[in-house]
């Protein structure tokens, strides 16, 4: 042990050096203490299978002591103190896509499983993240899927037994308290099938209660503070070993139930990852709670203005499928496009030779794919040259030349290497570092793993320079809280040709989204509005012939905006919305290195609403909409302080500039004069 004691010191003295000085992991004796200038967890150490003692908000001074004797992660059946445990802590350096960060490993065994700890720590944010890796063998650690707690006869014995039947528990706080207020979020994504992506519920922590959903927010009413868990997994909806809901509580006790994973997906050898979790603390304003895990979220992924900002057009919006990719469409589309003012030019499915189930043509598929090994090569016929005229002419007019993706899904992905050699060597080659990744599933383990190592591959070897469009439109994928690092997530398929693109719906979807994932890691689409005109009734008022060009591109500016059309498809007047996306991308960068909420009321057509960046105390962006409402000025809620006085500085849309005084509640009144419109902001605290 006093080894270990030595070598925290050197970690504490290093990481002095490396300017996270408030970051530390410290083993003495039985307690572990691992801590920034924010929070502090304390636990005991039982052989590794920690037992958490207490939890600190340092800016509040709030110290919740916990009496109990119970490990935080419990497998049932399993043994409850850890053997042949090892402790280590690091500095993580900085890199293309990390900040630099303090990273604490513990390994240890309960009988047959072994179970690997990553905690992260990072300077200023009030969070301590886990990652869990499991190998070697155990018994069942499931709760059969459909259970209903309803049925469960014994519930409260179970439940203070701390033995929920056979679901493992991945992370519990005993808080002291019985007046919890609770907040669940459960999220959808296959948003081909699903309009309605966020669920909140509240209530009051009392008896046992089992809640769906990848965020708990548990507020103390009488001290004015409290804690967050988010469980870092996809939906609630596709997750794996689903134990059928993601948060138990009983007064002040949380548990995070759900490991990912079942026994058979253990491997004697090799670490599997499960799903981990990030707790936080927060005091004062419930806001607060909401900025701190945007602080977290943020450090997930490197923001990289010239990596990861982009105005990107997609062709396949216009359901032209594969039948017009080739060499002098893809010339045209970047011609148009630089008309337009976007900077990504991605060719969709049809650009290579193998062909897809998703052609127009007949005889495609995404099975056996390197049956033939040409199939992620251009196609010889369509693109003769390759793509290097493309990328030529599209480098001379500024833009950079994006690629659709689609990885081998044969025997659970067991082809992830050569997926990944294929888009190393289209990097290599062309250059190439943005790709949409289409056509993921990932119904169990297995090809979970797979996948993952493929998108680490070709990170690594890339130097993280690439840029990942991760599609949840379909299938069992990552959805938000789940492979966050790896680049952007691609959020929908809407389509005029269906009538199932209404600009509000869209609204909406980032709208209640921005609240608990960033908005810049989001491609929101805007369509051709002039095409399909009469599928749509004439008396729809929220048709999207009923908006400008320029307000369906304002709804994605406080995302990454993305062109779903082809742009040569566009009539002549569309251009005139290169001036707009022109001082969009003066701005843009400043406005996603902010923090982005929600502003307004929910969207549904007829509302007052928007989003606010705030950059810092003192400064940041606005974006307002009037949607289709008789009212020229409106009370719209932000997240300003009451009694503020704010500039407001014009810089795009229908608002003039003017001073503000914030009114209770956060209220400042805007003015626009037409329905259907929009003013973006550049704002300062007075």
């Amino acid at each position: 042990m006093r080894n270990l004691v030595v070598l925290c010191f050197m970690i504490s003295t290093g990481l002095m050096a490396q300017g996270v000085n408030t970051c530390q992991a410290e083993l003495k004796n039985d307690t572990l203490i691992i801590e920034n200038q924010l929070i502090a967890r304390k636990y005991f150490w039982n052989g590794g299978n920690l037992i958490t003692c207490s939890l600190t908000d340092k800016t509040s001074g709030k110290v919740w002591k916990m009496n109990t004797k119970k490990a935080d992660l419990d497998f049932p059946g399993q043994s409850e103190v850890g053997e042949k445990a090892q402790f280590s802590a690091k500095i993580v350096p900085e890199n293309a896509v990390a900040p630099t960060h303090l990273e604490a490993e513990i390994t240890y065994t309960l009988d047959r499983l072994e179970i690997k700890r990553v905690l992260r720590v990072y300077p200023n944010c009030a969070v301590i993240a886990c990652d869990l890796y499991y190998r070697g063998s155990t018994i069942a650690f499931w709760l059969q899927p459909g259970i209903n707690l309803a049925d469960m006869a014994n519930l409260e014995q179970l439940v203070l037994n701390n033995t929920v039947t056979n679901a493992p528990v991945i992370e519990k706080l005993e808080l002291p308290g019985k007046h919890w207020q609770l907040n669940t979020v459960e999220f959808s994504d296959i948003t081909d099938r699903f309009n309605n992506l966020v669920h909140t519920e509240e209530s009051i922590s009392y008896r046992p209660n089992l809640y769906r959903g990848n965020l708990l927010f548990a507020h103390d009413k009488v001290g004015d503070e409290g804690i967050f868990i988010l469980k870092e997994a996809p939906t609630s909806n596709v997750q794996l070993a689903y134990p059928g809901g993601d948060f138990l509580t009983e007064f002040g006790t949380f548990r995070v139930i759900g490991a990912g994973l079942n026994p058979t997906d253990l491997h004697p050898t090799e670490w599997r990852r499960g799903y981990g979790f990030v707790t936080g603390v927060y005091s004062g304003d419930e806001s607060n709670r909401y900025k701190t895990l945007r602080l977290y979220q943020r450090n997930l992924r490197t923001h990289k203005a010239g990596r990861d900002e982009m105005v990107l057009m997609n062709t396949w919006g216009d359901r032209g499928q594969d039948t017009r990719v080739r060499e002098q469409f893809a010339l045209a589309e970047v011609e148009a496009g630089a008309k337009l003012g976007i900077t990504h030019f991605q060719l969709d499915d049809g650009w290579q030779s193998g062909r897809s189930s998703n052609s127009a043509l007949k005889g495609g598929s995404l099975n056996n794919i390197w049956d033939n090994k040409n199939y992620w090569e251009p196609h010889p016929e369509k693109f003769p040259n390759g793509l290097t005229p493309v990328l030529k002419r599209a480098k001379e007019l500024g833009i950079e030349v994006c690629l659709w993706f689609n990885p081998s899904k044969d025997n659970s992905n067991e082809y992830w290497e050569k997926d990944a050699d294929a888009l190393i060597g289209l990097y290599q080659k062309y250059g190439i570092r943005t790709f949409k990744i289409d056509g993921v599933n990932l119904p169990e383990k297995l090809a979970e793993v797979n996948f993952r190592k493929f998108l680490d591959k070709v990170s690594l070897n890339t130097n993280h320079n690439v840029v990942f469009n991760l599609d949840v439109t379909a299938g069992r994928r990552g959805g938000y809280h789940y492979f966050n690092e790896y680049g952007n997530i691609f959020l929908e398929n809407r389509y005029t040709d269906w009538t199932n693109y209404y600009p509000y719906t869209t609204l909406r979807n980032l709208w209640m989204l921005s609240k608990y994932v960033p908005a810049q890691n989001l491609q929101i689409e805007f369509l051709n509005k002039w095409r399909n005109v009469d599928k749509y009734p004439t008396n729809d008022p929220f048709a999207p012939k009923n908006y400008s060009f320029d307000y369906l591109f304002a709804i994605t500016m406080f995302a990454q905006p993305l062109a779903w059309f082809e742009g040569t498809g566009l009539p002549e007047e569309a251009f005139a919305t290169r001036k707009l996306i022109k001082t969009y991308l003066q701005h843009n960068t400043k406005i996603h290195a902010g923090q982005i909420f929600p502003i307004g009321n929910e969207p549904n057509g007829k509302q007052w609403t928007g989003f606010q960046s705030i950059g810092n105390m003192k400064e940041g962006y606005i974006l307002v909409f009037r949607e289709d409402n008789g009212a020229v000025k409106s009370s719209v809620k932000t997240w300003f302080s009451a009694g503020q006085r704010v500039t407001f500085t014009s810089v795009a849309g229908s608002g003039k500039s003017f001073d503000g005084q914030v009114l209770n509640g956060g209220h400042v009144d805007f003015e626009l004069p037409l329905k259907n419109s929009f003013a973006l902001y550049k704002y300062a605290v007075k």
